[in-house]
Protein backbone atom coordinates (compact mmCIF):
# COMPACT_ATOMS: atom_id res chain seq x y z
CA UNK A 1 0.00 0.00 0.00
CA UNK A 2 1.43 3.73 -1.25
CA UNK A 3 2.58 5.50 2.03
CA UNK A 4 1.04 8.51 1.08
CA UNK A 5 -2.42 9.75 0.09
CA UNK A 6 -4.57 11.36 -2.72
CA UNK A 7 -6.67 14.60 -1.57
CA UNK A 8 -8.71 16.55 -3.60
CA UNK A 9 -11.02 19.33 -3.79
CA UNK A 10 -14.93 18.67 -3.87
CA UNK A 11 -14.84 20.35 -7.29
CA UNK A 12 -13.67 16.83 -8.53
CA UNK A 13 -17.51 16.35 -8.42
CA UNK A 14 -17.42 12.63 -7.20
CA UNK A 15 -20.09 10.95 -5.34
CA UNK A 16 -19.76 9.55 -2.26
CA UNK A 17 -19.17 5.92 -3.14
CA UNK A 18 -16.53 7.18 -5.31
CA UNK A 19 -14.52 8.85 -2.89
CA UNK A 20 -14.41 5.87 -0.54
CA UNK A 21 -13.69 3.40 -3.51
CA UNK A 22 -10.67 5.36 -4.80
CA UNK A 23 -9.61 6.62 -1.42
CA UNK A 24 -9.35 9.80 -1.61
CA UNK A 25 -9.73 12.62 0.72
CA UNK A 26 -11.79 15.58 -0.06
CA UNK A 27 -12.29 18.94 1.39
CA UNK A 28 -15.65 20.58 -0.13
CA UNK A 29 -15.63 24.29 -1.10
CA UNK A 30 -18.86 26.24 0.21
CA UNK A 31 -21.51 27.92 -1.03
CA UNK A 32 -24.53 30.49 0.16
CA UNK A 33 -27.88 29.32 -1.06
CA UNK A 34 -31.07 30.60 0.47
CA UNK A 35 -29.61 32.05 3.47
CA UNK A 36 -27.21 29.35 4.55
CA UNK A 37 -23.51 28.14 4.05
CA UNK A 38 -24.01 24.71 2.59
CA UNK A 39 -20.75 22.32 1.90
CA UNK A 40 -20.40 21.75 -2.25
CA UNK A 41 -21.71 17.91 -2.97
CA UNK A 42 -23.23 16.17 -5.96
CA UNK A 43 -25.15 14.05 -3.42
CA UNK A 44 -28.28 14.19 -1.55
CA UNK A 45 -30.87 17.16 -2.80
CA UNK A 46 -28.46 18.35 -5.90
CA UNK A 47 -31.81 18.19 -8.12
CA UNK A 48 -33.61 20.41 -5.86
CA UNK A 49 -30.54 22.68 -6.11
CA UNK A 50 -30.79 22.71 -10.07
CA UNK A 51 -34.90 22.92 -9.80
CA UNK A 52 -34.07 26.12 -7.41
CA UNK A 53 -31.99 27.88 -10.09
CA UNK A 54 -34.34 27.04 -13.38
CA UNK A 55 -36.67 29.16 -10.51
CA UNK A 56 -34.42 32.09 -10.72
CA UNK A 57 -32.34 31.66 -6.79
CA UNK A 58 -28.99 32.09 -7.13
CA UNK A 59 -26.15 31.12 -4.67
CA UNK A 60 -22.85 32.16 -4.35
CA UNK A 61 -19.54 30.13 -3.68
CA UNK A 62 -16.58 30.44 -1.78
CA UNK A 63 -13.06 28.63 -2.53
CA UNK A 64 -11.28 26.71 0.46
CA UNK A 65 -8.78 28.62 2.76
CA UNK A 66 -5.32 27.83 4.04
CA UNK A 67 -6.77 26.90 6.90
CA UNK A 68 -9.55 24.25 5.62
CA UNK A 69 -6.64 22.33 3.73
CA UNK A 70 -4.72 22.16 7.06
CA UNK A 71 -7.31 20.50 8.40
CA UNK A 72 -7.64 17.80 6.29
CA UNK A 73 -3.51 17.49 5.33
CA UNK A 74 -2.14 17.36 9.02
CA UNK A 75 -3.92 14.60 9.85
CA UNK A 76 -1.92 12.34 7.06
CA UNK A 77 1.14 13.84 7.91
CA UNK A 78 0.80 13.37 11.35
CA UNK A 79 0.00 9.67 10.43
CA UNK A 80 3.90 9.34 9.21
CA UNK A 81 1.91 9.75 5.63
CA UNK A 82 2.58 11.70 2.90
CA UNK A 83 0.25 13.64 0.73
CA UNK A 84 -0.36 14.81 -3.13
CA UNK A 85 -3.13 17.32 -3.68
CA UNK A 86 -4.41 17.42 -6.61
CA UNK A 87 -6.81 21.03 -6.77
CA UNK A 88 -9.67 22.92 -8.66
CA UNK A 89 -7.99 25.10 -11.73
CA UNK A 90 -5.94 28.35 -10.38
CA UNK A 91 -7.56 29.75 -13.29
CA UNK A 92 -11.21 29.80 -11.67
CA UNK A 93 -10.65 30.01 -7.83
CA UNK A 94 -8.29 30.56 -5.28
CA UNK A 95 -8.56 27.33 -3.97
CA UNK A 96 -5.10 26.09 -5.47
CA UNK A 97 -3.06 29.25 -4.13
CA UNK A 98 -4.71 28.69 -0.87
CA UNK A 99 -3.32 25.06 -0.53
CA UNK A 100 0.15 26.24 -1.94
CA UNK A 101 0.10 28.25 1.46
CA UNK A 102 -1.03 25.69 4.16
CA UNK A 103 1.47 22.99 2.39
CA UNK A 104 4.32 25.21 2.84
CA UNK A 105 3.23 25.56 6.13
CA UNK A 106 2.80 22.06 6.82
CA UNK A 107 6.27 20.68 5.31
CA UNK A 108 8.12 23.54 7.89
CA UNK A 109 5.85 21.81 10.82
CA UNK A 110 6.72 18.16 9.67
CA UNK A 111 10.30 18.46 8.36
CA UNK A 112 10.44 14.93 7.61
CA UNK A 113 6.94 14.58 5.44
CA UNK A 114 6.28 15.61 1.91
CA UNK A 115 3.54 17.62 0.22
CA UNK A 116 3.33 17.98 -3.36
CA UNK A 117 0.72 20.03 -4.82
CA UNK A 118 -0.77 20.32 -8.35
CA UNK A 119 -2.90 22.74 -9.81
CA UNK A 120 -4.65 20.69 -11.97
CA UNK A 121 -6.36 23.24 -14.14
CA UNK A 122 -9.36 21.35 -14.58
CA UNK A 123 -12.97 21.53 -13.15
CA UNK A 124 -15.81 19.04 -12.45
CA UNK A 125 -15.36 15.87 -13.69
CA UNK A 126 -11.82 16.73 -15.75
CA UNK A 127 -10.73 17.04 -12.46
CA UNK A 128 -12.14 14.24 -11.41
CA UNK A 129 -10.91 11.54 -14.81
CA UNK A 130 -7.27 13.61 -13.77
CA UNK A 131 -7.94 12.29 -10.11
CA UNK A 132 -9.41 8.51 -11.20
CA UNK A 133 -6.16 8.46 -13.38
CA UNK A 134 -3.75 9.25 -10.71
CA UNK A 135 -5.19 6.28 -8.22
CA UNK A 136 -5.08 4.07 -10.86
CA UNK A 137 -1.33 4.64 -11.23
CA UNK A 138 -0.77 4.22 -7.33
CA UNK A 139 -2.80 1.05 -7.33
CA UNK A 140 -0.21 0.08 -9.83
CA UNK A 141 2.73 0.92 -7.51
CA UNK A 142 3.90 4.20 -8.40
CA UNK A 143 5.68 6.54 -5.79
CA UNK A 144 5.10 9.20 -4.58
CA UNK A 145 6.97 11.61 -6.93
CA UNK A 146 7.03 9.67 -10.06
CA UNK A 147 2.82 10.09 -9.78
CA UNK A 148 3.40 13.63 -9.23
CA UNK A 149 5.88 13.74 -12.29
CA UNK A 150 2.88 12.21 -13.76
CA UNK A 151 -0.17 14.39 -13.10
CA UNK A 152 1.80 17.24 -14.17
CA UNK A 153 2.99 15.95 -17.49
CA UNK A 154 -0.67 14.93 -18.31
CA UNK A 155 -3.12 17.50 -16.90
CA UNK A 156 -2.73 19.40 -19.58
CA UNK A 157 -4.06 16.32 -22.11
CA UNK A 158 -6.65 16.34 -20.01
CA UNK A 159 -9.71 17.43 -22.52
CA UNK A 160 -12.82 19.37 -20.91
CA UNK A 161 -15.43 20.09 -23.80
CA UNK A 162 -18.83 21.33 -22.64
CA UNK A 163 -22.14 23.29 -23.48
CA UNK A 164 -25.28 25.11 -21.59
CA UNK A 165 -28.36 24.97 -22.00
CA UNK A 166 -28.85 28.89 -20.91
CA UNK A 167 -26.37 31.89 -21.81
CA UNK A 168 -27.84 33.93 -19.12
CA UNK A 169 -25.64 32.27 -16.56
CA UNK A 170 -22.27 32.72 -18.59
CA UNK A 171 -23.41 36.21 -18.61
CA UNK A 172 -23.51 36.61 -15.29
CA UNK A 173 -20.39 35.32 -14.58
CA UNK A 174 -18.93 37.29 -17.57
CA UNK A 175 -17.98 34.67 -19.90
CA UNK A 176 -20.36 36.24 -22.63
CA UNK A 177 -21.63 40.13 -23.16
CA UNK A 178 -25.11 40.54 -22.16
CA UNK A 179 -25.89 41.00 -25.68
CA UNK A 180 -24.38 37.48 -26.78
CA UNK A 181 -26.49 36.05 -24.58
CA UNK A 182 -29.99 37.57 -25.70
CA UNK A 183 -29.69 37.36 -29.28
CA UNK A 184 -28.06 33.63 -28.49
CA UNK A 185 -31.29 32.74 -26.48
CA UNK A 186 -33.43 34.22 -28.90
CA UNK A 187 -32.02 32.27 -31.88
CA UNK A 188 -31.58 29.06 -29.56
CA UNK A 189 -27.47 29.59 -30.39
CA UNK A 190 -25.56 27.02 -27.57
CA UNK A 191 -22.15 27.51 -27.63
CA UNK A 192 -19.25 24.86 -27.43
CA UNK A 193 -16.61 25.89 -24.95
CA UNK A 194 -13.62 23.79 -22.62
CA UNK A 195 -10.78 24.75 -20.45
CA UNK A 196 -7.51 26.24 -21.75
CA UNK A 197 -4.06 25.36 -21.05
CA UNK A 198 -4.62 28.55 -17.97
CA UNK A 199 -7.74 26.84 -16.68
CA UNK A 200 -9.67 29.20 -17.81
CA UNK A 201 -13.05 29.03 -20.01
CA UNK A 202 -12.90 29.73 -23.19
CA UNK A 203 -15.98 29.92 -25.76
CA UNK A 204 -14.74 28.15 -28.97
CA UNK A 205 -17.86 28.01 -31.21
CA UNK A 206 -21.16 27.67 -31.80
CA UNK A 207 -24.04 25.58 -33.01
CA UNK A 208 -27.71 25.94 -33.44
CA UNK A 209 -29.92 23.56 -31.39
CA UNK A 210 -28.95 21.38 -28.22
CA UNK A 211 -29.29 18.17 -30.02
CA UNK A 212 -26.19 20.10 -32.97
CA UNK A 213 -24.11 20.86 -29.71
CA UNK A 214 -24.35 17.26 -28.47
CA UNK A 215 -23.21 16.03 -31.24
CA UNK A 216 -20.27 18.72 -31.41
CA UNK A 217 -19.01 17.60 -28.22
CA UNK A 218 -18.70 14.05 -29.73
CA UNK A 219 -17.28 15.21 -32.76
CA UNK A 220 -14.15 16.82 -29.94
CA UNK A 221 -13.54 13.75 -28.82
CA UNK A 222 -13.55 11.41 -32.05
CA UNK A 223 -11.16 14.08 -33.45
CA UNK A 224 -8.56 14.99 -30.43
CA UNK A 225 -8.72 11.94 -28.50
CA UNK A 226 -5.51 9.69 -27.58
CA UNK A 227 -6.21 6.52 -30.07
CA UNK A 228 -6.41 3.86 -27.04
CA UNK A 229 -6.31 5.38 -24.57
CA UNK A 230 -9.93 6.86 -24.02
CA UNK A 231 -11.53 3.30 -22.89
CA UNK A 232 -12.89 5.72 -19.97
CA UNK A 233 -14.25 8.83 -20.69
CA UNK A 234 -16.52 11.02 -17.85
CA UNK A 235 -19.49 13.06 -18.35
CA UNK A 236 -21.15 15.33 -16.52
CA UNK A 237 -24.64 17.51 -16.48
CA UNK A 238 -26.85 19.86 -14.55
CA UNK A 239 -29.60 18.00 -14.36
CA UNK A 240 -29.95 16.85 -17.71
CA UNK A 241 -29.81 12.97 -17.81
CA UNK A 242 -31.21 12.02 -21.15
CA UNK A 243 -28.77 14.54 -22.88
CA UNK A 244 -25.96 12.61 -21.30
CA UNK A 245 -26.95 9.45 -22.61
CA UNK A 246 -27.65 10.68 -26.18
CA UNK A 247 -23.63 11.58 -25.85
CA UNK A 248 -22.79 8.49 -23.97
CA UNK A 249 -24.74 6.67 -26.58
CA UNK A 250 -23.01 8.43 -29.58
CA UNK A 251 -19.21 8.12 -28.14
CA UNK A 252 -20.21 4.57 -27.70
CA UNK A 253 -21.57 3.89 -31.31
CA UNK A 254 -18.51 6.20 -33.22
CA UNK A 255 -15.50 5.34 -31.16
CA UNK A 256 -16.02 2.24 -29.28
CA UNK A 257 -15.38 3.36 -25.63
CA UNK A 258 -15.79 1.04 -23.12
CA UNK A 259 -16.72 2.93 -19.93
CA UNK A 260 -18.86 5.68 -19.33
CA UNK A 261 -19.41 7.38 -16.38
CA UNK A 262 -21.68 9.96 -15.89
CA UNK A 263 -22.77 12.07 -12.89
CA UNK A 264 -23.84 15.45 -12.11
CA UNK A 265 -22.01 18.92 -11.96
CA UNK A 266 -21.75 19.86 -8.27
CA UNK A 267 -23.39 22.64 -6.77
CA UNK A 268 -20.11 25.16 -6.79
CA UNK A 269 -20.02 24.71 -10.61
CA UNK A 270 -23.16 24.41 -11.55
CA UNK A 271 -23.99 27.64 -9.70
CA UNK A 272 -22.48 29.49 -12.54
CA UNK A 273 -22.71 26.96 -15.32
CA UNK A 274 -26.46 26.49 -15.18
CA UNK A 275 -28.91 24.00 -15.30
CA UNK A 276 -28.51 21.98 -19.15
CA UNK A 277 -24.90 22.29 -18.59
CA UNK A 278 -23.16 19.23 -20.26
CA UNK A 279 -19.78 18.33 -20.36
CA UNK A 280 -17.42 15.48 -21.98
CA UNK A 281 -13.70 14.73 -20.21
CA UNK A 282 -11.01 12.73 -22.15
CA UNK A 283 -7.60 12.24 -22.82
CA UNK A 284 -6.73 14.20 -26.04
CA UNK A 285 -3.39 15.63 -27.91
CA UNK A 286 -4.06 19.11 -26.36
CA UNK A 287 -6.70 20.71 -24.95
Amino acid sequence: MANYQIITDSCCDFPKEMLEELNLKVIPLNLLFRGETREDSVSGDIKTFYDALRNGEAASTAAVNPEGWTSVIEPVLQEGRDALVIAFSSGLSTTYQSVVIAANELTERYPGRKVNVVDSLCASLGQGLLVWYACQKRSAGMDLEELTAWVENNKLNLCHWFTVDDLMYLKRGGRVSAATALVGTMLKIKPVLHVDDEGHLINVSKVRGRKASIEALADKVEKTGLPGENDTIFICHGDCMEDAQYLEKLLKERMGVKEVFIGYTGAVIGSHSGPGTLAVFFLGSKR
